[in-house]
């Protein structure tokens, strides 16, 4: 059993949450949502006490944990009013998968601005997730998908910045804990990671700069003395290409938009968001609220429910190793 948090209130989250429930009702994964039920519309819904109602209910019904909203939801138009809730419902999914009472939690997108406004202190969920379920190393997100998995060492900043950030040490952290959730968590016997130049042909031996040389090449020498099967650096406009791709089980990549292209590219709607590092499961659908189309039924639930059945497939993959 899996818990669905309810994501920006203003958002498309209850609208995929109802689509996606119409989609696994009969073969699962089962899953519940945490929100206001009241709110709800496109599916029969089952208000649920507990999690432990939620298997019984969802051949029938949408289970709903019901959390009323502080101020009705208007489509497209967020209100900090909500943040707290929001954040109700990530605690609550966190604290029910800590307790072994849920599998695992699948998150629907949040409105950063909203909860920024709001004084909420992280850049996003990866960041706060860490902080409710974290075993003492960052959490780190993946994108994956079945034709790609992409984990990028920076995240939501600014592209020089993020350069600047870049150390041998802190790429070959990101490619530990990679190593480690490909094991543990995708049931990878012997995981091979790619990591991903900076510069165009990775520099070129040092002519297109001295990143790949003094900064990546070193953090891939450091994993393979650890016994890591990890290469590169490669150039990146080639390593993700279909005859490059079924030689690595997961990308290292150094900044944003180096992972979340191509991913994007080749399965914008399978995509899954993935936070490694924590002491639980947690998937989320590989898009944002979508407040342009919120309320309007234009939204496809395609990638929560990939975030849904992934989430599913990782959690049995823990159990086995259990």
């Amino acid at each position: 059993m899996l818990a669905l948090t309810m994501g920006e209130p203003a958002g498309i989250g209850a609208e995929i949450a109802a689509k996606a429930w119409y989609a696994l009702r009969d073969g699962g994964p089962a899953f519940f949502l945490i929100d206001d039920a009241d709110r709800i519309a496109g599916a029969p819904l089952a208000r649920i006490a507990s999690a432990a109602e939620a298997k019984a209910a969802f051949p029938r019904a949408l289970p709903v944990l019901h959390r009323p909203l502080p101020v009705p939801a208007a489509p497209g138009r967020p209100d900090t009013a909500t943040a707290p809730a929001v954040l109700a419902a990530i605690k609550e999914a966190v604290a029910l998968a800590k307790a072994g009472d849920i599998d695992g939690m699948v998150t629907n997108p949040i409105q950063k601005s909203v909860l920024t406004a709001a004084g909420f202190p992280h850049p996003g969920h990866t960041e706060f997730l860490g902080e409710l379920a974290g075993t003492g190393v960052p959490p780190v997100m993946m994108l994956a998908s079945p034709e790609l998995r992409v984990v990028p060492v920076t995240v939501h900043e600014p592209l020089a910045r993020a350069i600047a950030r870049l150390t041998p040490e802190l790429i070959a952290e990101h490619a530990r804990i990679t190593h480690a959730a490909l094991l543990r968590d995708f049931g990878i016997a012997a995981p091979r990671l790619a990591v991903a130049g900076l510069n165009p042909h990775a520099g070129e031996a040092g002519t297109l700069g001295s990143e790949d040389q003094a900064i990546v090449a070193p953090a891939v020498r450091m994993l393979r003395g650890e016994g890591i099967d990890a290469t590169g650096p490669y150039p990146p406009d080639t390593m993700f290409t279909a005859h490059a791709r079924p030689n690595y089980d997961a990308a290292i990549c150094l900044y944003h938009d180096q992972a979340l292209i191509p991913i994007k590219t080749l399965d914008m709607a399978g995509g899954v968001n993935v936070t490694l590092g924590l002491s639980i499961v947690r998937t989320s659908p590989d898009h944002g609220t979508a407040l342009d189309i919120a309320g309007k039924g234009l939204a496809s639930p395609d990638s929560l429910i990939a975030a849904i059945r992934l989430a599913a497939q990782l959690a049995e993959n823990r159990r086995k190793r259990a």
